[in-house]
Order: structure tokens, then C-alpha cells, then sequence
């Protein structure tokens, strides 16, 4: 669901690995998959073509489906949710790839918190309804990619997709998928405990997403300035309180988090490149939800509550006053 840089990168890479692919995309886009296939442009510059794929807009012909890899943007996915049953059969697995702190982060998560829903993703309970706990097996997107042109995706780096049951359990489903994402050319592996690897992710997003949107600036540039890196920092170390108030254990510091970022070098992040396509922005699930489980938690969250309330002032101008 989803052909855009994550969607695409996977369809295409598991298309080549011989898999019978269906792709979700619209316009210009479809229609280039449609004419020469999708087209990924790898870090060395060659290229790989998938073709054949079954690309439509419009869901209700695709039939059901053994694996849905969710790879649209989180309010996106709030969009199409009441038509995903129709891919379901008995047995069909939900893999959601959304950037930030997921939906379904307290379902089956022990704690004081367990099946809370979190209202910034799912204020009326429609992908709780549409997307059944029982199918979704967890999954973190590292690699940085881009759409660069309708029907051609570019990888700028990364290749891992580790998974995960949300309770943890080492299932035969989740090894099943990380082996079918390993011989499409990925690292994956099956993580015990999804929920800390995701919000260390989700961590560096929530802090360079809204500043590089704010600032038309790379991840190298953010934190090579000293006051943004700085001020990046801040807000990590703010979300790092609310992940000790959950009883999350992250083995990553703010600094080794930073410097990951700066390494992937003049990378505009998903939120930067839709602020230059004139796109609405995914400012609740990398953003407002760490600030929704601060209030939770009772954290305080002076830095992140700001940049939170700077960028939906830009996401407002985007929506109703588009520049082009």
C-alpha cells in the first residue's frame, strides 16, 4: 500500500526476488508503473526495474493478499483503512512501516498503559477497528530513500527492515518475513523488543523531521550547526524521560543517535520533501504523539511542544494556503 520511496524500494526489490507484487498508487505515478514498470536507482547508480507489477489506485481489485506492507504515511493510512478488509483472508499479515511512534504502540504492551489508544494516530478508533491487533507484526524502515521522478525511486542508503511480534514472541510468521525481506536483498531480523528499536527511530525523526521542515536543511547540515544540533538534543532528551517513564530500555545515547544522522549525510527528510511538493505533513505520528505521551507520562516537553506548535502552523499554511 503505497508506492512511494519505502513502498517502492520494497516492491520492486521483492518483485526482482519473484514474488507476485500489488502496488497502490495514484496519477502520474501509477501511470508511469503502468507504461515501464517501476524503477529503483541504487546507491552505485544502477538500476533495477520491476515489471509486471499489478500497479492500481484502486484497492477493491487487488484480492486478497498473504502479506500488506502498510507503506503510506500515517494519515494516509487512516484514509484507506475501511477498505484494507478486502485484502484480508484467514490468514494475512499486516506489516505497517509508518514513520514515528506507531497506532498500535500499547496494544499488547504490559503496563498501566496496555490497549490505550493513541489519539493523535487513531482519535476515532478506525484502524483499531480495520487493522486487527492479531495481524500486525511490527517493522522499522532504516533505509533513506526518494521518489525522484513518477515511476522512480531512489535508495540513498540503509537496507534494514528488522520485525517483530508486538508482545515479543519469536513467531514462525515474523522469521517467515524477515527471511522473505532477506532474500529481497535486506537485513531483517526478528526483534524481541520492537517497541525500543522503534522509538530510537523514532527519536532522530521527531527531533531533524520538523527542524529540517523548518529550516530547508539536511540532516549533515542540522547537525553540523551547533545551535540545531544542540536544540535536536534537547528534544531527544526529553522523549528519552518518556521512554524511562514507559519502561522502555534504550541502549542508544542522544550523541551515538545524532552522529547516526550526520553519517547519512545531505539527506532531506520525508517531511522537508513534502514541504517542497506543497504535501499536508506527518507532523502527529513523528511529533504529537511524543508530545500526547509526555502529558501521559507527565514529562514536561518545553522544547518539543514548541517546534510541535511551529510546525502545524506550517502544515496549516500547506494545507490551506498552498505556495503552488
Amino acid at each position: 500500500m503505497g508506492a512511494g520511496a519505502i513502498g517502492g524500494l520494497l516492491a520492486v526489490r521483492l518483485a526482482n526476488s519473484g514474488h507476485d507484487v500489488s502496488v497502490l498508487a495514484r496519477g502520474a505515478h501509477l501511470a508511469a508503473i503502468a507504461a515501464s514498470g517501476l524503477t529503483l536507482v541504487e546507491p552505485d547508480g544502477s538500476s533495477l526495474v520491476a515489471q509486471g507489477l499489478r500497479a492500481s489506485d484502486d484497492l477493491a481489485t487487488m484480492g486478497t493478499q498473504d502479506l500488506v506492507i502498510l507503506a503510506l504515511k500515517a494519515h494516509q493510512v487512516v484514509e484507506i483503512a475501511e477498505q484494507l478488509p478486502q485484502l484480508y483472508h484467514d490468514d494475512t499479515v499486516v506489516l505497517p512501516l509508518q514513520n514515528g511512534i506507531p497506532w498500535w504502540f500499547f496494544q499488547k504492551f504490559a503496563g498501566p498503559f496496555e490497549g490505550r489508544r493513541i489519539v493523535a494516530l487513531d482519535p476515532e478508533g478506525v484502524l483499531e477497528r480495520n487493522i486487527p491487533v492479531e495481524r500486525i507484526v511490527g517493522a522499522i524502515a532504516y533505509p533513506a530513500a526518494e521518489r525522484d521522478a513518477p515511476g522512480v525511486i531512489r535508495l540513498v542508503e540503509g537496507d534494514r527492515f528488522p520485525v517483530g511480534e508486538l508482545d515479543g514472541i519469536r513467531s514462525e510468521r515474523a522469521q517467515a518475513i524477515a527471511q522473505l525481506l532477506g532474500a529481497a536483498g535486506f537485513k531483517s531480523r526478528v526483534l524481541s523488543d520492537i517497541r525500543a528499536h522503534l522509538w530510537v527511530k523514532a527519536w532522530g525523526n521527531m527531533a531533524f523531521n520538523p527542524i529540517s521542515a523548518l529550516t530547508g536543511t539536511t540532516l549533515a547540515q542540522i547537525c553540523r550547526y551547533p545551535a540545531t544540533r544542540a536544540l535536536a538534543g534537547r528534544m531527544m532528551l526529553e522523549a528519552a524521560e518518556v521512554a524511562t517513564a514507559l519502561g522502555l530500555e534504550l541502549r542508544v545515547s542522544v550523541e551515538q543517535r545524532i552522529e547516526g544522522a550526520e553519517k547519512v549525510g545531505e539527506h532531506k527528510t520525508s517531511m522537508l520533501q513534502d514541504v517542497e511538493a506543497g504535501r499536508a505533513l506527518e507532523i502527529d505520528p513523528l511529533v504529537g504523539t511524543f508530545v500526547e505521551l509526555g502529558e501521559l507520562t507527565r514529562t514536561p516537553m518545553p522544547a518539543t511542544s514548541a517546534i510541535y506548535e511551529l510546525v502545524s502552523l506550517l502544515n496549516w499554511r500547506l494545507v490551506t494556503a498552498p505556495m503552488h
